[in-house]
């Protein structure tokens, strides 16, 4: 079976949600009915994150097709992760911890997550409006990996 990975980054705060959360998931829904599998990595970081992990969850279930599924991966392991450990499992198809980053200095380890993400996948989807932080960060070093990169915000035409 030929497994597609797409990652998804974006900022901490959007300014325009339901935009952004029509143009996901018509996209998620087309890589679902396209691909034979799709593994889709999330963080949990922000509006962002929480946005794209609805999404997918909608459109994995509005499918039905049963071919894709929802990673959660944390940069180490939380007390939120490990006192929460069966809800975290009920709601991510799975739950990793990125072996590169789980030792790293906390400041550093969702950056050196994000690059394990990007390493891992054939497609990065990104809502980055402005030129820093972590999201920026990773569409940047995506770019420069090869990786395809969709940007939500800018128009798809």
């Amino acid at each position: 079976m030929e497994i597609y990975t797409v990652s998804l980054f974006g900022h901490r705060e959007l300014s325009n949600s339901i935009e952004i959360e029509k143009q996901l998931y018509k996209l998620v829904r087309e890589l679902i009915c396209e691909k034979e599998y799709v593994e889709f990595l999330v963080g949990r970081n922000g509006d962002f994150d929480t946005l794209s992990s609805s999404v997918i969850r909608r459109a994995m279930r509005d499918s039905d097709y049963g071919n894709a599924a929802h990673t959660l991966v944390l940069p180490y392991q939380t007390a939120e992760f490990m006192n929460n450990i069966d809800s975290f499992k009920e709601y991510y198809s799975n739950v990793e911890i990125c072996e590169q980053s789980a030792t790293a200095h906390y400041k550093a380890a969702i950056e050196i997550r994000n690059r394990a993400m990007i390493a891992r996948s054939d497609l990065v989807i990104c809502y980055v409006e402005r030129k820093r932080g972590g999201a920026y960060k990773a569409q940047r070093y995506a770019e420069r990996q090869g990786r395809t990169v969709i940007s939500l915000a800018v128009p798809n035409k």
